[in-house]
């Protein structure tokens, strides 16, 4: 029987079938939209984060930032067009599996696997561990494969990929830290529950069919066990998105596009709309019931 993992690596990522290399992943005219998707907004965050990092560290240069699962390159962009004060010691990595996201990358380094290091600087995976593939036990009836279980069924998953991702980002990092930002849960919340309510799929922006139904036309995604990262390493710290947003300075940069827009709202410049535009994506990026809800879990490297 071909498991679980098995079908879903085929489903997202086969090279010529897979839902990644369609090329809409993670686009506002896609079937889904992350973080960096919204608009410029979150970038600059990232890009204060980033800046926060380079100075804690004393500097270095290179400085490395490796973007995992990057798709279409949209988080280097607008990390560039906020300008961060490192960006003469910046060294920007895009890692991403898909050729049809490669092939749009325009900002830094583009590749399809992680670097061997040793690096000093940041890992960004935003929205990629949730679709590593994975496998899924019925504690009574074994794994599961290509056949869809009853909805009620409650299952277990285990994140096998996921975890080897996080054992290598912290080998290949010397100093800085690594941030995970996704939907999570713990692997015991998750067999508490309908496997539908965390293994869900996402087609034009609304839930799709079940993960087994016309493979390679939908995304396949699955809530994080926080619990099995930590079994790895213990993140040094968790928040939410938001709490995590505001840490790193949202709300002034709301402040600073309010400003902008009521000094030129009357020429109705591209300045002046730019900052108005940062409200409105911040309530977006902040909002509980969704992409503020994310968790963000951080391990630090000394």
């Amino acid at each position: 029987m071909t498991g679980f993992a098995e079908f879903m690596e085929r489903a997202l990522y086969d090279p010529e079938n897979g839902f990644y290399e369609s090329g809409q992943a993670g686009r506002r005219g896609g079937h889904f939209i992350t973080s960096p998707e919204v608009g410029p907004l979150f970038g600059a965050v990232v890009a204060r984060m980033v800046d926060r990092r380079w100075t804690e560290l004393g500097q270095p240069d290179p400085f490395t930032v490796v973007d995992a699962g990057a798709g279409p390159g949209t988080l280097a962009r607008t990390v560039a067009k906020a300008e961060p004060r490192c960006t003469p010691a910046l060294h920007w990595i895009n890692v991403e599996r898909s050729a049809a996201g490669r092939a749009t990358h325009t900002v830094g380094e583009s590749t399809s696997a992680m670097p061997d290091g040793p690096i000093t600087g940041v890992i960004v995976a935003n929205e990629l561990l949730d679709n590593l593939p994975l496998r899924l036990f019925d504690p009574e009836g074994g794994e599961i494969g290509e056949h869809p279980p009853s909805p009620e069924t409650r299952l277990a998953p285990r994140q096998d990929q996921a975890c080897v991702w996080l054992e290598q980002a912290l080998s290949i990092l010397i100093r800085g830290t690594v941030v995970v930002i996704d939907y999570m849960s713990t692997t015991e919340e998750m067999a508490s529950r309908p496997w539908p309510e965390w293994l869900r799929t996402y087609r034009g922006h609304e839930r799709g069919n079940d993960p087994w139904t016309a493979p390679g036309t939908q995304d396949i995604t699955c809530e994080v066990a926080l619990d099995q990262l930590s079994a790895i390493c213990p993140p040094t710290r968790v928040s939410d998105q938001a709490a995590w947003l505001k840490a790193h300075g949202i709300d002034d940069l709301v402040v600073e596009g309010n400003a902008a827009w009521r000094a030129g709202s009357a020429q109705g410049d591209l300045a002046a709309l730019a900052g108005r535009s940062r409200a409105i994506e911040a309530e977006a990026l902040l909002d509980p019931a969704g992409l503020g809800g994310f968790t963000v879990a951080e391990w630090d490297a000394a």
